[in-house]
C-alpha cells in the first residue's frame, strides 16, 4: 500500500535521517521525499512511502513522535506514483484535446495533491460543471459537502475544512469557474499543494479556451 506521510520536524542536520531511520523499522519504503517548506527554523516534508499490509495510523505517529521535536501532522493513501510526471502526462491530454481541457483536468488532477476527488463548479448557474467520478453531488441548498458556494467561489486561491473534508479552492482564470479539490484522510492542504495545482489549472485555462 502507497501511503504520504506529512512530517514536521526541526530543520537540522541529521533530523531527516531520524524519521527514515523509524519508517524503516517499521517495514516501510521511503520511494519519494517532497520538501513543503523550511521556514522558522522547521521543515515539513512529505514522505511517499509503500507499507506491506495495512497499517495502522496511529502507530505510525506514535513512532514517530518519539523522535525529540517530530511531529506527524497526517498519514494517509495516495495515488501517485514517484518518479513520474502527472502534471505534463495530464498537460499532454489537455493539450491533444483542448475542447475537453477542463474535463481532462478534473479527472486526472486529484493524483497531483493526493486529493479524492474534484469537480468545477460554476459560480454564475450555481452548478457543477465537471467532476470526477468519487465526487458528491452540489444541492443548491447545501452547497458541496456543506459548503455554500460563497464560500467556495473565493477571489484568490485558498483553503477551508468542512466536516471531515479538507477542501482547495481555486478560481479558473478569466471565467466564473472555481476548481475544487477535496480529500477525507490526510491534513489540511499545504500551500506547496495549492500553488502546484494553481499553475497546471493556468496553463489548462490558455490551452482550453
Amino acid at each position: 500500500m502507497m501511503l504520504r506521510l506529512r512530517v514536521s520536524f526541526p530543520d537540522r542536520p541529521g533530523a531527516l535521517g531520524q524519521a527514515a531511520r523509524v519508517l524503516g523499522t517499521l517495514g516501510a519504503d521511503i520511494l519519494q521525499v517532497t520538501v513543503l517548506e523550511r521556514e522558522t527554523g522547521r521543515a515539513v516534508d512529505d514522505f511517499t512511502v509503500s507499507w506491506p499490509g495495512t497499517p495502522d495510523a496511529e502507530t505510525v505517529r506514535d513512532r514517530l513522535s518519539v523522535v525529540p521535536g517530530m511531529r506527524v501532522e497526517g498519514v494517509w493513501p495516495t495515488r501517485e506514483i514517484p518518479g513520474t510526471a502527472p502534471d505534463y502526462d495530464l498537460l499532454k491530454h489537455v493539450a491533444a484535446d483542448p475542447g475537453r481541457a477542463f474535463a481532462t483536468l478534473v479527472d486526472a488532477v486529484s493524483d497531483l495533491a493526493s486529493a479524492e476527488w474534484a469537480v468545477i463548479v460554476s459560480s454564475e448557474r450555481n452548478e457543477i460543471v465537471h467532476h470526477s467520478w468519487q465526487a458528491p453531488s452540489f444541492e443548491e441548498s447545501g452547497g458541496l459537502v456543506g459548503v455554500k458556494m460563497a464560500d467556495l467561489a473565493s477571489l484568490r486561491p485558498s483553503t477551508l475544512s468542512s466536516g471531515r473534508h479538507q477542501l482547495m479552492s481555486l478560481p479558473v482564470p478569466g471565467a466564473s469557474l472555481h476548481l475544487i479539490l477535496a480529500r477525507t484522510e490526510g491534513p489540511a492542504f499545504h500551500r506547496a499543494e495549492l500553488d502546484r495545482v494553481m499553475r497546471v489549472l493556468e496553463i489548462v485555462s490558455i490551452i482550453g479556451r
